[in-house]
């Protein structure tokens, strides 16, 4: 059985939270940058049909890449390089799009932050995988998760800010920089006090040998639920182009929706480790209803859709 989270001051605790610091920071950067990617590319010639598309190879590069960046690290056991490797690019493909002068050259940069994701992804979670049996798999998840949208709101709200300042998109850009560089020092800091992560965990985690029907059911399950989504890059090109939301109000959109996130992650993270699976199926059903909201209503039906959304 699972300690209590409350014990703020065990090493465990103080990993999760740095790391959580770390994407706090990550997602200020690449959320803010999501927030004005279509638009951005529109002003630079590209049609619904190319953002679309950049879009959906991006999520599926973040995606399917992160099964050889995950077997490289478990064969090389270099999780803290490939962590580096995979957060900078994830980072600073988003200030380089302040000089993208092409939509061909701003798409090559959200496919390359989309890479960079996937190259990090699961070792970030491999290694924050050793906190779970003293603090509890829900609460681990859900506290990361809860530092990764707080920052998913700073960031949207950053820049709708340079923009209400009469800053351009490419200015937005280019402030982001500062959040990127702060990401990678709270990497460095984690790095320096946890060099092993490994030595936060209790008990031993028996490798997985076979892959169930079970677990092919989720695959399943998880793969159908991708297929409904979409980025914010189509949404948001949408909402400037059918005129439901001005510049600046597109990233506020995204800032509430994952604020909104916020709360969630933490309540259904809590009510996983007490309830389990109903609560992930109802959370599915929730979010999978945004999408009418969004595309086939006004100003406050497309926000109440991004509150599902996120």
């Amino acid at each position: 059985m699972a300690r209590s989270a409350s014990s703020v001051s065990s090493p465990a605790f103080l990993f999760v939270m740095t790391t959580g610091i770390v994407n706090l920071f990550g997602d200020i950067t690449y959320e803010g940058g999501a927030s004005i990617n279509g638009p951005f590319m529109a002003t630079l010639g590209a049609s619904a049909a190319v953002v679309s598309i950049t879009a959906g190879l991006g999520e599926f590069l973040g995606y399917a890449l992160r099964l050889p960046a995950g077997y490289a690290a478990d064969r090389t056991g270099r999780y803290w390089l490939i962590t580096f490797v995979g957060y900078v690019i994830n980072l600073f493909a988003v200030p380089a799009m302040a000089l993208a002068g092409s939509w061909q050259v701003a798409a090559a940069l959200v496919l390359a932050e989309r890479i960079g994701r996937a190259l990090r992804k699961p070792t970030v979670e491999a290694m924050l995988s050793y906190t779970t049996g003293e603090l509890g798999k829900g609460w681990v998840y859900a506290l990361n998760t809860a530092l990764d949208e707080i920052g998913a709101t700073i960031g949207p709200l950053i820049i709708a800010l340079v923009l209400m300042l009469k800053g351009d998109f490419r200015t937005g850009y280019a402030f982001l920089t500062i959040s990127a560089a702060a990401a990678l020092v709270a990497l460095v800091v984690a790095r320096i006090n946890f060099p092993l992560p490994s030595r936060l965990e209790q008990g031993r985690t028996a490798p997985a040998r076979d892959f169930g029907r079970a677990y092919w059911l989720y695959m399943l399950a998880g793969a159908l639920f991708a297929a409904g989504l979409m980025s914010f890059e189509l949404i948001s090109y949408h909402l400037s182009k059918a005129n439901i939301a001005s510049q600046q109000w597109i990233p506020v959109m995204l800032a509430i929706s994952t604020a909104f996130g916020v709360l969630a992650n933490l309540a259904f993270g809590k009510a996983y480790d007490r309830v389990g699976l109903p609560i992930v199926i109802g959370a599915v059903c929730v979010s999978a209803a945004f999408s009418p909201f969004v595309f086939l209503g006004g100003f406050w039906l497309a926000l109440f859709g991004m509150l599902l959304w996120g």
